[in-house]
């Protein structure tokens, strides 16, 4: 399985989530730029996503539609705030009305992803921090660290196709 561990700190208002993969950083960060390859994992795997927009660039904007088994749909939204390819980018996600507008009714994170170099394979580790204990316990009972394990236990197999 590519994740190795997901750790949640509430003292730290952190969760991280570290992937291992038989390929280049090159390769793991393409997953993240290209949003045709994003959407393939973005979201488990009876969530799936379409990015409508998708800027990997500094003060670049995602949005994106995950539409669930019953037909029902979950809009998000990024605001990418670093990226130094292939080895990391950093981005707010949060919650998107239909129009890809942030919803500020639900929390925001900030996430951080560094792709390292682990002598012919890579070492991928997201993790995501909170603004309040409460909001780190709503996002954790909506089921992330689940949906988050299960999005990205679909990359290897999108490695292995490239």
């Amino acid at each position: 399985m590519t994740v190795l561990r997901t750790t949640p700190d509430p003292e730290a208002l952190t969760f991280t989530i570290v992937a291992e993969f038989a390929a280049p950083p090159a390769a793991v960060w393409e997953l993240w730029a290209d949003p045709r390859k994003l959407e393939r994992w973005w979201g488990p795997p009876t969530w799936p996503a379409r990015f409508a927009e998708h800027d990997l660039v500094v003060g670049g904007r995602s949005h994106y539609v995950m539409t669930g088994p019953d037909g029902g749909q979950a809009h998000g939204w990024w605001l990418v705030t670093a990226v130094d390819a292939p080895r990391s980018l950093e981005f707010e996600d949060g919650f998107a009305r239909e129009d890809g507008s942030p919803d500020d009714s639900l929390p925001t994170t900030t996430a951080r992803v560094v792709v390292e170099d682990t002598g012919g394979s890579s070492r991928m580790t997201v993790v995501s921090r909170f603004a309040s204990a409460e909001q780190m316990q709503q996002l954790a009972g909506m089921g992330m660290e689940e949906g988050m394990r299960l999005a990205m236990g679909q990359m290897d197999d999108l490695l292995v196709a490239a």
